[in-house]
């Protein structure tokens, strides 16, 4: 009988000092959850910006144009579409433009109806019959002799070319100049850095945080697609003034200080 007992008490203080370990530990892990993403309580921080700007003239143009037929039998309006698209590339490509800077951009094939019967009142009556099939491709053309973007874009008008648009100009090395700003402006931010902490007083430790918002303004210039279409006499070839075109990044860090 006191063997039973003395077990039994051994058992309870052992339980005892396992409930006080399990509840001594999820104390513990429930202090350290407050720490779960954030920034030490002690860290003191300072942040700064930079700006870096690049300024060039463009070295690419780019533009689109496509050319549409119709017929009652698509492999018509195939035949005649791929007949317009041949003649153009072989303008383009002996007015000095590469085959890799030719790219079809789209190519759709779809029916057009119309109504059968009109109203006297001319208001579509009666059901819808098979008009014509539609075959549409579009074409997006890189321009890097830009002296060339106006003959080139008067040229393709007498071949047959139609919705002539989006002529935009660019940096065939934007990623080159764009790192190149983004350095300026690291450059500018520290910099700033050592001057506000020389100021405050105080040393920086590390960089505890960085972003970076990159931006530029690209200069575009649209050609309405009647000056250049086909059914009359081409415009002379427009001349396009190119411009500047600024590519800016900026750029913001934070900084451990002590």
């Amino acid at each position: 009988m006191f063997e039973d007992t003395k077990v039994k008490r051994s058992i309870s203080v052992a339980l005892m000092l396992l409930s006080l370990f399990l509840a001594a530990k999820f104390v513990s892990e429930l202090k350290a959850m407050r720490f779960i993403g954030s920034s030490p309580s002690g860290q003191n921080t300072i942040n700064v910006q930079g700006k870096g700007e690049i300024v060039g003239i463009p070295d690419l143009a780019t533009f689109s144009f496509s050319v549409t037929e119709e017929s009652l039998m698509v492999s018509e309006a195939q035949s005649e579409a791929a007949k317009q698209i041949n003649a153009i590339l072989e303008y383009l490509k002996k007015n000095g433009v590469a085959e890799k800077d030719i790219t079809t951009s789209g190519y759709t094939i779809y029916p057009r109806y119309e109504y059968n019967k009109l109203s006297s009142a001319g208001y579509p009556l009666g059901k819808q019959v098979l008009s014509a099939y539609v075959v549409s491709q579009s074409v997006t053309v890189k321009v890097r002799k830009l002296e060339d973007a106006g003959k080139l874009l008067s040229g393709i008008g007498e071949q047959g070319a139609t919705n002539i648009s989006g002529l935009s100009f660019d940096f065939d090395k934007r990623d080159e100049l764009a790192k190149e700003a983004r350095d300026k402006a690291i450059t500018e931010a520290r910099e700033e850095a050592s001057k506000l902490a020389k100021s405050l007083g105080v040393s920086l430790v590390r960089i505890v945080s960085y972003s970076d918002n990159g931006n530029y303004y690209p200069l575009y210039k649209t050609m309405a697609s009647d000056a250049y279409g086909r059914g009359g006499e081409a415009a002379s070839a427009p001349a396009i003034p190119v411009g500047e075109e600024k590519i800016i990044s900026n750029v913001t860090i934070t900084y451990e200080v002590k």
